[in-house]
This record gives C-alpha cells, structure tokens and sequence, in this order.
C-alpha cells in the first residue's frame, strides 16, 4: 500500500493511506480515493476542475481516465461531480466522465461493477450494481443502467436511453429506446426478444414469480399495440409483487419508446 514515488497527487486530494496508487499516475484537483483502492500504472483520476469521490476497494487497470471533461460543449469547467461507489472493477482504458449542469450535475457509478476494457460512460450515466459490462460498450450522456445486467461487448447506447435490472443485451446491439426489466435483447437496432429467465432463476428468484414476470413482460413486448394497454394487462392479469410493480414503473416512465 502507498504512493509510487514516479505518481503526482495533487493537494487538493484526500487518498486514504491504505490506498494503493501505482507507478505513473495523476490525481488532480478535487478528488478522494477510499480505503483499498487501488490504481495500477497509468490511470488519470479528476482534473483541474470538477470532483471525483471514489469510494473503497476500486481497481482502476492501466489506462483508466476517470473524471475527465465532459464531452458536451456547454460545460465551462464547472464543478461538478462523478461519483463512484465500493468494489467495483474498471479494466483498461475504461473513462467515466464528469456531469454537466444540464444533467444531474453528476455521473454516479453503483458498488460491485465490472467494467471490461475501453468501455466510456458519458456525462450524467446513473448505473446501479452488480452489473457486467464487456469490452468496449459505449454510453452516451444521460443514459441509465440498472442493476445486476448483463451486457456483451461492443454495444452502443443512445443519450437518455434507460435500461432496467436484470437485463441481458446480445454483443455488438444498438440501444436506441428503453430495454425493459428482465428481459433479453439483441439487434441493430436492438429489441426485447423474450424474457431473462435463465438470469432471474440464477439470480434466486423462486419459478412461480419467475412466470409471473414472464407473463408481464409478454403482455408488454408482445401482447399488446401499444404501451398503456400492456400495462392495463399487467395490473389485471398478473400477481402485484415487487418485480411487477417494479416493471409498470419502468414502463410509465418511459419517454424514448420501448425498445420492441
């Protein structure tokens, strides 16, 4: 555990001593790095604006850019934030970029993620935990990602896209609306095909609510013409649990469309 003498910490960061910051990196401006984190060789975390709070056991690999500048041109070097939460994986030349005061004014990063190689949140990205994110997947401003999803490599995200819990997106798909809940999609541009049941039974959920999910999420990608009357179908044909309650949000909030 300690600084590499070959590292620049600027003193204006708090990095809790047993931290571990690696040969040639660059902490800069407002940043705090928790307990156990470690950044191996290479990895610029902050920048001379903005703040960076990262909390404990993070791996940053070689290459990582975390805090850089938004990629939006109405950003004049505000403060504003990324926010990273505990034990989280950020693989090579994987960038997290900083809010904007359009957005949420920050760019918030859940616990327990694994993020593959050159993968790029963009300004204002709200994701949850425990989610898997293969190599290259790319995530424009605004975009939401759940929790405990599943996501092949090279996929792209529109801005504002949202995507729910335990989802499972086919490599190289083009995310342009939202992807319902638990379920599976693929495709240039990508659609929910069925539903995730194989992930929500290894996620614990017992096989009666498991169905029940299924029977939703069919009455909304396919038994139905339009959104409101999937809906209406949910309320009066499936049993209300928290999984349901949970997907007729979803759905409500909707303002891209249904990715179906």
């Amino acid at each position: 555990m300690g600084i590499h003498p070959t590292s620049v910490i600027s003193k204006e960061a708090n990095v809790h001593p047993e931290a571990d910051i690696g040969p040639f990196c660059l902490v800069e401006g407002k940043v705090r790095i928790g307990k156990g984190t470690k950044l191996d060789s290479h990895v610029r975390i902050g920048n001379e604006h903005g703040i960076v709070e990262i909390g404990e056991h993070n791996h940053f690999f070689a290459g990582s850019v975390i805090g850089g500048y938004p990629q939006d041109r109405s950003y004049k070097g505000e403060d504003t934030k990324v926010i990273i939460g505990n034990g989280n994986q950020f693989r090579e030349c994987v960038t997290v970029s900083l809010g904007t005061l359009k957005g949420h004014s920050e760019t918030v990063i859940g616990n327990d993620n694994l993020f593959m190689a050159y993968v790029h949140f963009g300004h204002d990205c709200i994701v949850g935990n425990g989610n898997f994110v293969a190599n290259s997947c790319q995530f424009a401003g605004h975009v939401e990602l759940g929790s405990k999803t599943t996501i092949g490599g090279v996929c792209a995200f529109n801005q504002f896209v949202r995507v729910g819990d335990s989802c499972f997106i086919g490599g190289y798909s083009s995310v342009n609306k939202d992807v319902l809940p638990y379920t599976i999609s693929a495709g240039n541009h990508a659609v929910m095909r069925a539903t995730n049941k194989v992930g929500l039974e290894r996620g614990g959920m017992p096989m009666d609510d498991v169905e029940n999910v299924h029977r939703a999420v069919r009455f909304l990608i396919r038994g139905s013409s339009t959104i409101a009357e999937g809906i209406h179908r949910v309320r009066e044909e499936c049993r209300p649990t928290k999984e349901i309650k949970y997907l007729i949000e979803f759905a409500e909030k909707s303002k891209r469309g249904l990715a179906k």
